[in-house]
């Protein structure tokens, strides 16, 4: 009976997200996504909203922090990474939009933290208005409400909020925001790293104000925890990471993605950034992919943004859908959303839930079995990415 009901709100759910018209998902991507990498996720993620075939990409905000484009960062409460000097991830966005033959704008946001919570940080450098300014554009122009695909700090989000709110309010459909730690009673756990920094995760501790000012906004937040009481590498319910443990499907990605992925895992730093998306298919001839698994915090937000499911047949074969055809015997396996109500949002960016089963503009990411949701994501996730054809 648990699978039937799962299949008919899934079923429902898709019927809503599948537009009469076909049109496709309008978004826009906030991303600390930077060359060289910083979390390589972030570089391989930016794909999706190139090559995902329902999705309306309209623009780009590189969410930088300053701290990290130095050699070594001095970031006051976050690990001093020793692996810099990097930059904004013009690069990879560059890239992508060679080999997708698109020309998605993009720009950055501020780089330094927000003063307070109802910073709008008008005095910024131009060159960082950018993102936000783009951000206030593209909602502006929009006929249609954006679905908002945050992974970074909520800095770019909340300072465009703080300068135009009801713009914000009738041009969002829904923020899906990676971030936070899920912790009921807010229980510290084995990662005394974690335990140590603000909000008790790195997304947070970017920038605490823009997350507790985002929290409060009342704009309509899909969260998506990057941490339980744990810490971030560590699975909880609510928490969406996992590690896929297989890399070889990079080898039957199309060419120009494979250039791409070798070029950012790399870290290369060259002239032809763009004539080398042309040249091979790294992985398929031989090169050993860099990372032997991969830390993901990111594929829970794309599937959930874009009305995909996860189906098990009934010899055991995970699967992803976009309909609400489903045979009889297989089940959908829950990787979504559940509605909730924020009880209390601290100074310093820990927060407290209950789910409800009233309206509620907010939701909480929701996994009951985590590891059968890992071994579904290892199958899914490497068959769309192979998939993608530019």
């Amino acid at each position: 009976m648990k699978f039937v009901k799962y299949y008919v709100f899934a079923v429902v759910l898709l019927g809503l997200c599948t537009s009469a018209s076909g049109q496709k998902l309008p978004v826009v991507v906030i991303t600390d996504c930077y060359h060289p990498y910083q979390d390589p996720g972030d570089n391989l993620d930016l794909i999706m909203g190139y090559a995902l075939p329902d999705v309306d990409l309209l623009g780009i905000v590189l969410d930088i922090t300053d701290s990290f484009r130095k050699d070594t960062a001095d970031h006051p409460t976050l690990w001093k990474d020793p692996r810099g000097p990097r930059e904004a991830g013009v690069i990879p966005i560059l890239q992508l939009n060679y080999i997708f033959n698109k020309n998605i704008p993009f720009a950055v946001g501020p780089m330094t933290m927000m003063k307070s919570e109802q910073d709008d940080m008008r005095y910024s450098p131009a060159f960082e208005q950018e993102g936000v300014a783009l951000l206030l554009k593209t909602l502006r122009e929009s006929p249609v409400p954006v679905e908002i695909l945050s992974f970074g700090s909520a800095r770019v989000l909340s300072v465009a909020f703080n300068r135009e709110p009801e713009l914000l309010k009738k041009k969002i459909s829904r923020i899906h925001l990676s971030g936070g730690t899920a912790s009921r009673n807010y229980v510290l756990g084995q990662d005394k790293g974690a335990n140590m920094i603000p909000g008790g995760e790195w997304n947070v501790a970017l920038d605490v104000y823009a997350f507790t000012r985002l929290l409060k906004s009342g704009l309509p937040l899909a969260l998506y925890p990057c941490a339980g009481k744990d810490g971030g590498f560590v699975k909880d319910v609510n928490s969406s990471y996992y590690t896929l443990h297989d890399m070889s499907f990079l080898k039957e990605m199309h060419p120009m993605l494979q250039q791409y992925i070798d070029f950012a895992f790399g870290a290369r730093l060259s002239h032809d950034f763009l004539r080398s998306m042309d040249t091979g298919a790294s992985y398929t001839e031989g090169k050993k992919p860099q990372f032997d698994k991969f830390h993901v915090w990111e594929s829970a937000i794309w599937l959930n943004a874009t009305g995909r499911k996860i189906v098990k047949s009934e010899k055991g074969k995970y699967r992803l859908i976009r309909t609400g055809k489903v045979d009889a015997p297989d089940a959908l396996i829950e990787n979504g959303l559940r509605p909730c109500v924020l009880t209390e949002t601290r100074e310093d960016g820990r927060f407290q839930f209950e789910y409800t089963t009233k309206k509620s503009a907010t939701s909480i990411y929701f996994r009951p079995d985590m590891e059968e949701n890992e071994a579904a994501m290892n199958a899914v996730i490497p068959e769309l990415f192979k998939s993608f054809k530019p």
